[in-house]
């Protein structure tokens, strides 16, 4: 059954089930007259979107009861200015449940992390507001005495993980941007740029100079982004997108709004971690791999992404972390946090350098793996982070940093003989130090 009949049809079940009540027939009519003249440009949007198609109105989708926190009256009919994942899940049931079990839904937890703390203390409310929020969501505040209900700073806001006054988690028109909601746009990667780019999550700029990307940009007109089903290797095959490896079918794959079905790794926080069911997880991308590439190919780059995760775990996460460990347990420098320049030198170590190489790793990246990633990594570790942290002349700090450089065999070239170095690379005996990485015990 192709995705438009079962829109029609989810639509025809929302009428005929009087889930919006026929007495609003008239007032949508009225809805649509206004806005066509004062907001032409949201009427032409809906004007040429499914919803339209299928008879999908204003009030099918703002209609409030006037007992909601954020109901207002608008005219002769209460209404809310938020269309929140309840809202869209009254016709899009499977979808709704599927974005409020995934990472997406949970982004607005960034609001109690260092991360916010940070942007608190050191910028300020406005551009927590703009810039934090913006893409991780804000919980919508109520303030009766506003036009429409919606407290000026945490409205609009359109964050994927905004926390809505419905106590539903998300936003639908993070991805189908309002007021056309096609599915053409949430197929392709600028749909998800707005959030994931930049030094601390370059997916965009990892995509765009991967072989992936190279064949996206250079074929667009041949990846059929408006079919109805969309299906890789069936309805396309040029290239694939963001959607189509993290959600989009496959032969073998369904469809998903859960955008971590796929996804083995966590490459946020410090460390990386095998989540949950990585096994199955892993090989729901597999499905989806399997489409354009044979299973050795598919293979091998799992080898060589977990090889650089550990890589980065174990050479600078680990020691970096046990030596704030200790700087922490023994309350040197001042007490707020990030009002010391190790902490931000660590805090970059792991959040924009050990992001972008593993992410850089995960997507075929190369760029962003080395010159972007472990490269910065290294770098800093041992030329910020490793004299910062001598310069606080504490005995604990400065015997962990001497036996890391003199007894780690990944960290003792730093005291090594360039021609000896180098006879051991070619020697393969360097090589030798990480050959752990490719063959762990799982």
């Amino acid at each position: 059954m192709g995705c438009r009949l079962v829109c029609c049809l989810a639509a025809v079940f929302c009428l005929l089930t009087s889930v919006f009540p026929q007495e609003n027939d008239g007032k949508s009519a009225r809805c649509l007259a206004c806005h066509k003249e004062k907001t032409p440009g949201l009427y032409r949007q809906w004007l040429e979107s499914e919803h339209a198609e299928y008879g999908v109105t204003c009030l099918d989708c703002h209609h409030a009861e006037k007992k909601d926190p954020d109901a207002f009256l608008h005219n002769d009919a209460y209404v809310a200015a938020i269309v929140t994942p309840m809202d869209c899940g009254v016709c899009h049931e499977y979808e709704k449940q599927q974005v409020a079990e995934s990472h997406h839904a949970k982004a607005g937890k960034i609001l109690e992390s260092n991360d916010a703390y940070l942007a608190h203390v050191a910028g300020g409310l406005p551009v927590v507001i703009q810039g934090c929020e913006s893409c991780h969501g804000a919980k919508i505040k109520i303030e009766p005495t506003a036009p429409n209900k919606m407290s000026p700073l945490t409205w609009p806001n359109s964050g994927i993980g905004r926390i809505n006054p419905d106590g539903s988690l998300g936003s639908c028109n993070a991805c189908h941007s309002r007021h056309v909601f096609t599915k053409l746009q949430a197929r392709q990667p600028e749909s998800c740029s707005k959030c994931h780019l930049g030094p601390d999550h370059p997916q965009k700029e990892v995509y765009e100079e991967s072989k992936h990307g190279n064949a996206y940009y250079t074929q667009i007109d041949r990846m059929n982004l408006s079919a109805e089903r969309w299906v890789v290797g069936e309805d396309y095959y040029a290239a694939p997108t963001c959607a189509t490896c993290h959600m989009s079918a496959s032969p073998e794959a369904v469809f998903t709004h859960d955008v971590g079905e796929r996804i083995s790794w966590t490459l946020r926080p410090v460390f990386s971690k095998k989540l949950e069911n990585w096994q199955q997880r892993r090989e729901n991308m597999k499905k989806v791999c399997r489409t354009c590439h044979g299973g050795s190919f598919i293979d091998g780059h799992y080898i060589q992404f977990d090889a650089t995760v550990r890589l980065y775990n174990e050479k600078f996460a680990e020691p970096a972390t046990e030596l704030m460990d200790i700087y922490t347990r023994k309350k040197i420098g001042k007490p707020a946090a990030f009002s010391n320049k190790i902490e931000w030198i660590y805090w970059e170590l792991w959040h924009h350098e050990g992001r972008r190489v593993r992410h850089g790793a995960s997507m075929m990246g190369p760029d962003y793996t080395w010159w972007h990633g472990m490269y910065e990594v290294a770098q800093h570790f041992y030329f910020k982070f490793i004299p910062e942290a001598l310069q606080l002349n504490d005995p604990d700090i400065n015997a962990f940093v001497q036996d890391l450089l003199e007894n780690d065999p990944m960290h003792r070239w730093l005291n090594g003989n360039t021609s000896e170095l180098k006879e051991k690379i070619r020697s393969g005996k360097m090589q030798q130090v990480y050959d752990k990485l490719f063959h762990p015990d799982e």
